[in-house]
């Protein structure tokens, strides 16, 4: 199916995700273990920020209700209702990953394509290939992005067309997504400080006052005796 973006749409009221309540993952972090959910597929590859949050939204100067307009131009008409071709508007698929196509988060720097994911409630987003400024804005605001080989892409996205209910386990402690459908994984790559951050719920400041002790010694010992 063919979503093409209409930079013609005007602001409009959307409804609410039903995930948009989901607290934030820099208060709570993963902790231990996996992390098990169903997906939603987005079987479209290149797909930009402008895409992903169109220009006209980011006037807001906070993060709150860019999930509203997540997909805005391809989820809702002219009108505003919503388009029930589109994923996100179809009742089958529903939880906190997103597996996308190849060159996800491509085009503009703008951070609010990540705030829109992880306002809807996404926690992760699946991958062959990310735009890097994308996933480096991903990490910073509780998003994992997981890219995994094209063909495990391919095998999950035919998991999902066949069964919606399908489920994918990530362990971000031994770096893992499995498919459940099969029961085959794959290894992904995380910076080891970000990694740090996701699992304990912190952002670079938070992890900052995490050291302070650490700082405030390192400091002493620079500092001359007097």
């Amino acid at each position: 199916m063919n979503y093409q973006n209409n930079s013609e749409n005007k602001d409009k009221s959307a409804q609410t995700p039903p995930s948009e309540l989901v607290p934030n993952l820099f208060r709570e972090g993963w902790g231990a273990g996996p992390f098990s959910s169903t997906c939603v597929p987005l079987p479209i590859e290149n797909v930009d920020t402008d895409q992903i949050i169109p220009a006209r939204f980011l006037k807001a100067t906070d993060k709150n209700g860019f999930g509203n307009n997540l997909f805005a131009d391809w989820r809702y008409n002219k009108d505003g209702s919503p388009k029930p071709d589109f994923v996100l508007n179809n009742p089958a698929y529903s939880g906190e990953i997103l597996v996308a196509g190849k060159n996800f988060g491509s085009g503009s720097s703008r951070e609010h394509a990540a705030w829109a994911i992880a306002g809807y409630g996404f926690k992760v987003v699946v991958s062959s290939f990310f735009a890097d400024i994308f996933q480096n804005n991903a990490l910073n605001n509780g998003i994992l992005p997981v890219v995994v080989s094209p063909g495990f892409l391919a095998e999950i996205m035919e998991a999902n067309e066949k069964n919606p209910a399908n489920t994918l386990t990530i362990n971000l402690e031994e770096q893992t997504i499995t498919n459940n459908a099969t029961g085959n994984s794959e290894t992904f790559e995380i910076n080891s400080y970000k990694k740090e951050c996701l699992l304990n719920g912190l952002d670079d400041i938070d992890y900052l006052i995490s050291k302070r002790d650490l700082i405030e010694e390192w400091e002493k010992r620079q500092t001359p005796a007097r």
